[in-house]
């Protein structure tokens, strides 16, 4: 393989290199059949504003611009809305297949974009630091198949995240027509070398041209995905999980959540990004039976301070809701409602660590005992169905 062609075919598509020659005998076993989708909402979503407590009268207090008037809020229960631009979760919540963990977050937050998500993206305590994504330490405690297209697909970000470090097979992909079109052309090698750096090299080549096979597909789905980067991103998912070999985890990544100013209609847009891309995604994977084995769950670096700025947005802050949608989601609302009267340094307190729902992942989903693999022990949420 020439040089130039490789550079070529990374421009599509960043192969994170791989092993196969990890121990899987003494492994321990886990249902990786179950697709995991995390969905980053990048920025920082302002929790309070997706999640509304129009109960609370100290909340428009707190947001008299900001806040989200009582009667246009999609009330789940005589405490707590949705913000009205997720109405299309509506017919999921209705199913109970959306569970809402309410204040989410860690001990001793960082408020900076870059540290905040490295404690997120590897599992950590505030003053820890890891060189591996918590998705990384989970496959290289137990791997999935071999027979996998890779262990994860990264969408909207080239940033690994969840699955830096090691030696896990991630695929980040830019363009994935023409990273399938390339590795479809490119041949099978047929060079045998006693050179370390070109039998690498050569081994490459062979993982991008295997993983191009193993992920195409060509299934017309019916659904219409929404015309949007995130859109599309899901839409690519989808296509991912038709694809027969399977990955464990699959990452989509919608961005904008840093909503320093004028957040009203900023998040109003993203929202409905977001809940039209999952209604999308529910109907596409029931087309081909796999939604009651995909769990999906977001995840942000932190949420946004519950006064709202001179700006009309919201600055960093601390705990947030997240979301965990899925055919085997126990539905409802988890988690501690924001106590505003409360407040550390103008933040909300967290009730349920960020690390509760990386367990419920590894362990109600994909049936895997963590055995502190996240630096301690982390009780699972009740929000899923084995």
């Amino acid at each position: 393989m020439q040089r130039r062609d490789f550079l070529r075919l990374l421009g599509t598509a960043a192969l994170i290199p791989w092993s196969t020659d990890l121990a899987f005998a003494a492994a321990p076993r886990a249902d990786y059949q179950r697709l995991l989708v995390l969905v980053e909402l990048k920025g920082g979503n302002d929790g309070l504003n997706t999640v509304i407590p129009y109960a609370d009268d100290e909340y428009y207090r707190l947001r008299p611009r900001l806040g989200i008037a009582r009667d246009q809020v999609m009330q789940l229960d005589e405490f707590t809305g949705l913000h009205p631009s997720l109405k299309a979760l509506l017919p999921l919540w209705q199913a109970k297949e959306v569970a809402i963990v309410q204040g989410v977050g860690y001990p001793q937050p960082n408020l900076s974009h870059f540290r905040s998500i490295e404690i997120w993206d590897t599992a950590t305590d505030s003053d820890e630091y890891r060189e591996q994504g918590w998705l990384t330490q989970l496959f290289t405690a137990a791997p999935p198949p071999r027979s996998f297209a890779a262990d994860g697909v990264l969408l909207g970000s080239q940033e690994l995240g969840p699955l830096t470090g090691g030696r896990t097979r991630a695929i980040a992909l830019n363009n994935p027509e023409a990273f399938a079109r390339q590795g479809r052309n490119m041949p099978a090698p047929a060079v045998r070398t006693s050179n370390p750096a070109l039998a690498h090299l050569l081994k490459v080549k062979d993982d991008i041209r295997q993983a191009a096979e193993d992920l195409k597909s060509d299934y017309d789905f019916r659904t219409e995905f929404p015309q949007t980067a995130f859109g599309n991103n899901l839409k690519t998912a989808a296509q991912v999980v038709a694809a027969s070999t399977g990955v464990a985890a699959i990452r989509v990544t919608l961005n904008g959540f840093d909503t320093h100013s004028n957040q009203l209609a900023t998040q109003t847009r993203l929202l409905a990004e977001f809940a039209g891309g999952m209604a999308a995604f529910k109907s596409a994977l029931q087309e081909i039976g796999k939604w009651d084995s995909t769990l999906i769950m977001t995840y942000a670096e932190f949420g946004r301070r519950a006064h709202e700025n001179g700006s009309t947005g919201t600055d960093h802050g601390t705990a947030s809701a997240h979301f965990l949608i899925g055919g085997k989601v126990k539905g409802g609302l988890s988690g501690e409602r924001p106590a505003l009267t409360q407040l550390e340094n103008g933040n909300l307190r967290h009730a349920v660590d960020f690390r509760q729902l990386y367990t419920t992942a590894a362990e109600r989903w994909w049936q895997l005992p963590t055995r502190n693999v996240f630096g301690g022990r982390f009780r699972p949420l009740d929000v899923v169905r084995a």
